[in-house]
């Protein structure tokens, strides 16, 4: 992932300026500030380990809820353009999950198919749901399945079956697969539409994460990122605006950087 993509941006309707954030106090300088102490201390300490911190560091927007949403949690997740996608089909490794054929033949087919297209249309990898049952039935077996991609996608017929098949490391490591429509006949349309989003998955917390950037951008790329992240996201979140606690940036292992923050709201009395 370390190598340079081609990132070129999807049509300017992904692109948000800071005055669509109904936040009120939001501040797009302290947004430049702490994605510039983000990347400052990615940098460092991929300097300190050197050759033993190759990979891209994922930066995710972390939204905290004032109310837990009462929704049923939902396994499909909710594409959010952004004017700088995370994925390519072009230098990133990414697998497919497709929909088995009665004689176990639909990965193969599927190999088929995409072998038509160039460079396979930036898929890596094509596993049928029989060989997921079977040659990843262990944890083991699918905790490195998982660190061995970049970038899940999944026929979205097979889609509510997956979380049995898949196991929890996938979603541990927020790798959920994208669901793609593969009934449609441009198979490299539809690759290529999911990997110029980021995605939000719904659960039953007050805590939401999205991705939105990588070590490598540049804190302009960024910032753009969290800007249409965070307007398209709050269509999908109950009462919007509103229900905004906090918005937050962080690696994995880092602590969570404030972007934005409120008090909670007073109860009310009975």
């Amino acid at each position: 992932m370390s190598q340079e993509l081609d990132r070129s941006a999807p049509p300017a309707s992904t692109s948000r300026a800071a005055g669509d954030v109904k936040l009120p106090g939001w501040k797009p300088e302290q947004v430049k500030k702490a994605v510039q102490s983000l990347l400052k201390y990615v940098g460092q300490r991929k300097e300190k380990t050197n050759a033993l911190f190759d990979d891209e560091e994922v930066f995710y927007m972390q939204l905290a809820l004032k109310k837990m949403p009462m929704q049923p949690r939902k396994d499909k997740p909710v594409p959010l353009p952004i004017p700088h996608p995370l994925y390519t089909t072009d230098g990133q490794e990414i697998c497919l999950f497709v929909k088995d054929t009665p004689d176990g033949q639909g990965g193969k087919e599927a190999k088929k198919k995409l072998a038509k297209l160039e460079k396979n249309g930036g898929v890596a990898k094509v596993i049928g749901t029989t060989k997921l049952r079977t040659k990843y039935e262990s944890y083991e077996a699918k905790r490195k399945l998982c660190k061995s991609f970049d970038l899940f996608l999944a026929d979205d017929r097979i889609l509510p079956s997956l979380p049995k098949l898949i196991g929890k490391s996938f979603f541990k490591k927020k790798k959920q697969p994208v669901p793609i429509n593969l009934r449609k006949a441009n198979w490299a349309a539809e690759i290529k539409k999911a990997c110029a989003c980021t995605y939000l998955f719904k659960g039953t917390g007050t805590s939401v994460n999205i991705k939105v950037g990588l070590s490598s951008f540049s804190t302009k790329q960024v910032q753009e990122n969290i800007l249409a992240a965070l307007c398209a996201a709050v269509e999908h979140i109950p009462k919007k605006w509103s229900n905004i606690q906090g918005v937050f940036l962080k690696t994995p292992d880092s602590v969570a950087l404030p972007l934005y923050q409120t008090l909670p709201d007073q109860p009310q009395k009975i």
